[in-house]
């Protein structure tokens, strides 16, 4: 998926210009290596509004029976960033509602903190390609993706 197609032409929750300087302080911030895809995504739009926004799934959500949404990629830096101290980065978004301890939070969904959807480092480490993960109500991480290329690749269209 080219990143042009990926992106609403609006800038809401569009960070700053990305720097190699920019990523490395967020993954100290964070402590995880973030996936090569997601950064080169991020270096030609740092995070926005999505085109495609729902993800099919084999199992009911609290959003539908066979899918989830997401509004958003979060970018890297300012107050939208996933590294962020304000209320919106995803260490201040995993306290505040209580998301498992697995990674990082990279998409908001339309639930405004209900569910969450993450990057899952459980499997591999801080420094391993992680899968992506749906987190519901129950808080327990569902697996959804292989990696983060794969996730956005299995993006739709709202049904």
């Amino acid at each position: 998926m080219l990143v042009g197609s990926l992106f609403e032409e609006i800038d809401l929750y569009t960070g700053p210009e990305l720097g190699p300087a920019l990523v490395g302080r967020a993954e100290k911030r964070l402590g995880y290596r973030l996936p090569r895809r997601y950064v080169e995504v991020l270096f030609e739009r740092n995070g926005g509004v999505l085109k495609n926004r729902s993800y099919p799934t084999g199992f009911p959500t609290s959003w539908a029976p066979d899918h989830f949404a997401v509004d958003v990629l979060l970018g890297i830096g300012g107050e939208w960033g996933i590294d962020s101290p304000s209320g919106m980065g995803s260490a201040c978004l995993i306290r505040e509602w209580g998301y498992p301890d697995i990674g990082v939070v990279v998409f908001m969904t339309p639930s405004a903190g209900h569910d969450a959807v993450m990057l899952d480092y459980s499997g591999c480490g801080p420094l391993g390609e992680p899968a992506v993960a749906y987190v519901d109500e129950d808080r327990v991480p569902r697996p959804v993706a292989n990696s983060f290329h794969e996730f956005i690749e299995r993006l739709v269209q709202e049904p």
